[in-house]
């Protein structure tokens, strides 16, 4: 029984080692151009007026001619109520955004935007450049990457991993 098991031992001990492994290459380039952007947001008409030792009759707003007209102001008649005494007198106006319309048959050219809305608020930012934007990876995991102009970025990766179970 002892020879049985001394040779089952060495047969065991002498058995090739079992493993499975994986072996995993992967590479990608990502070219990327920012866009031309423009937000805007439309300010709305406002009047007040105040004062003291002033009868008024109030100016005002006037309601726009049509949708994409803006309010316009209506002056008011204001008299001194004690004549030679003292008075203030305070009337204040903005005149809200008309409605601009961008011509929907605008086109992007170089990162330019044809037409921008011209609105009370507005950002706008320039579209990149792709100028010699570029990028490659070859077999090997060597990366060339090519600046581009402005508004651009390149990023290059290359993965190798290796598995042993």
């Amino acid at each position: 029984m002892k020879k049985a098991l001394v040779l089952f031992s060495m047969l065991v001990m002498a058995a090739p080692a079992h493993a499975d492994i994986t072996s995993r290459l992967s590479s990608s380039v990502q070219l990327t151009v920012d866009a031309a952007a423009s937000q805007a947001t439309r300010i709305g008409s406002s009047y007040s007026a105040s004062g003291s030792n002033v009868s008024a009759t109030l100016g005002g707003i006037t309601a726009p001619a049509d949708a994409t007209a803006a309010a316009t102001m209506n002056s008011g008649t204001y008299t001194q109520t004690t004549a030679g005494g003292a008075f203030t007198f305070t009337e204040s106006f903005t005149q809200g955004d008309a409605v601009n319309v961008v011509n929907s048959g605008s086109t992007v050219s170089d990162g330019v935007i044809g037409s921008l809305p011209a609105f009370g608020q507005v950002t706008t930012t320039a579209g990149g450049v792709a100028g010699d934007l570029a990028g490659t990876i070859d077999t090997a995991g060597s990366m060339d990457l090519t600046a581009g102009g402005a508004g651009t970025s390149a990023t290059g990766q290359f993965v190798s991993e290796i598995t042993i179970r």
